[in-house]
C-alpha cells in the first residue's frame, strides 16, 4: 500500500458517489510517481517540490487529471484536452470509466514524469497579455467616452481585466454586449472584478 496518502484528502475519495473507482486509481498513479498529495481548491493536488503538477477533479460527464502546465507537454498520445479556448496553460486527460484509467496507466505515468521534468527545467507557459485580448467595440466606445471608466479599468489587476474583456466579447449580438457593459460599469468604477 502506498504510504504517502494525505489524510486531509481522504474525504474527497470517501465521499465520491460518481467516479470513485476512477479517481482512486488516478490517486494511486500520481502517488506512485513520488508526488506529494495535497488539498488545493477542494481537490486532490499532486506536487513536486511545492510546484503543482496534476490535479484530480470530477465533472458530471467525466473525471480528469488536470496538468497545470499541460500546454508544455509533448502529448505524444494526443490525449490532452484544452478545456476552452481561454485556458492557456492547463490541459486535461478525461476518463469516463475505470478501464480507461487502468489501460493508460503507463502513459499517464509518462505524462506525469514529463510534467515533473518541465518543473525541474523551470519552464513557464507564455501567457497572453491583457492587450492581446479583443476589446468589444461596445466597451471600447465607453472607455473612450468615459475617462473615469478607462482609469478604473486600467487600475484593475490583469486577471480582472481579462475576465471583463472575455465576458464582454462573448455574446454574438451587439445589443447583448452593450447590455453587459452597462451592467458591469458600476462594478469596474468601484474597482471590483467580475467575480468580486
Amino acid at each position: 500500500m502506498i504510504n504517502n496518502m494525505n489524510p486531509k484528502v481522504d474525504f474527497y475519495f470517501n465521499e465520491a458517489e460518481k467516479w470513485r473507482e476512477e479517481i482512486e486509481q488516478l490517486r494511486l498513479i500520481a502517488l506512485d510517481c513520488g508526488l506529494t498529495e495535497e488539498l488545493k481548491w477542494g481537490c486532490p493536488c499532486y506536487t513536486y517540490r511545492e510546484s503543482n503538477i496534476v490535479l484530480i477533479h470530477v465533472f458530471k460527464e467525466y473525471c480528469a487529471f488536470l496538468f497545470f502546465k499541460g500546454a508544455l507537454l509533448s502529448d505524444t498520445h494526443q490525449i490532452l484536452i484544452q478545456q476552452s479556448e481561454n485556458v492557456q496553460a492547463a490541459r486535461q486527460i478525461r476518463f469516463t470509466n475505470v478501464e480507461e484509467v487502468t489501460e493508460q496507466r503507463s502513459i499517464l505515468k509518462s505524462y506525469i514524469y514529463e510534467a515533473i521534468e518541465v518543473e525541474k527545467a523551470g519552464l513557464k507557459v507564455t501567457l497572453k497579455k491583457t492587450e492581446d485580448f479583443a476589446v468589444a467595440d461596445e466597451f471600447q466606445r465607453k472607455l473612450d467616452s468615459i475617462p473615469a471608466l478607462k482609469t478604473a479599468f486600467e487600475a484593475l489587476t490583469p486577471g480582472r481585466q481579462k475576465a471583463y474583456l472575455l465576458h464582454f466579447s462573448q455574446p454574438k449580438q451587439s445589443s447583448t454586449r452593450e447590455a453587459r457593459v452597462e451592467k458591469w460599469m458600476p462594478q469596474i468604477l468601484n474597482g471590483k472584478g467580475l467575480n468580486d
